[in-house]
């Protein structure tokens, strides 16, 4: 396993729709390969989770996992999660405005409103498919990573940008409310 470059916002790919990966090539050594190192970048940066764009690749790939999580204290767990070509199929209605932070918006955080709640239909790495009801922060997770697979970054969902922070100033002044 490798270790990979995290792409960062204003890097083409990170704006960039991704494209479906083809069931008949997800069990092939290439795209498992790209999950165990996406899976080992993840755990890497202490992320939460990754989109295949954020490590160069236009894939319609995501990989998700809390443990415990200095980035996130408090969240977790959630399983290792794979998810090639994900489709959000409903979300709730009600909406949870919370803080976000992202690999490739390093060193900044902002409060993002987001479903509380959704389905989602995916193929695990086994080529298999699934369909996962989440809520709160898993939910949450999906709904960043479905962006990042979509060209979008948290940024782009904030109402506004009065809450944008570096992470120093949001460990200091937010993270202990």
């Amino acid at each position: 396993m490798a270790i990979l470059k995290v792409a960062r916002l204003g890097h083409p790919v990170i704006r960039k729709p991704s494209v479906s990966v083809p069931k008949e090539t997800i069990t092939s050594p290439e795209i498992q390969r790209l999950i165990d190192n996406m899976i080992e970048t993840m755990r890497e940066y202490d992320g939460v989770g990754i989109a295949a764009p954020q490590v160069h690749e236009s894939k319609q790939l995501a990989v998700i996992e809390v443990t415990e999580n200095r980035r996130y204290p408090g969240e977790g767990p959630i399983p290792l999660t794979i998810l090639v070509n994900p489709k959000i199929l409903s979300t709730s209605k009600k909406l949870v405005e919370d803080w976000e932070g992202c690999l490739s918006v390093n060193e900044f955080r902002g409060r993002v409103p987001r479903a509380e709640s959704l389905e989602v239909e995916a193929y695990n790495r086994k080529g298999e498919k699934v369909r996962l009801q989440a809520r709160g922060f898993f939910a949450r997770i999906i709904q960043h990573e479905c962006d990042h697979l979509a060209g979008k970054v948290f940024l782009d969902r904030m109402p506004n940008l009065q809450s944008l922070t570096h992470l120093q100033e949001f460990i200091r002044y937010q993270q202990e409310q």
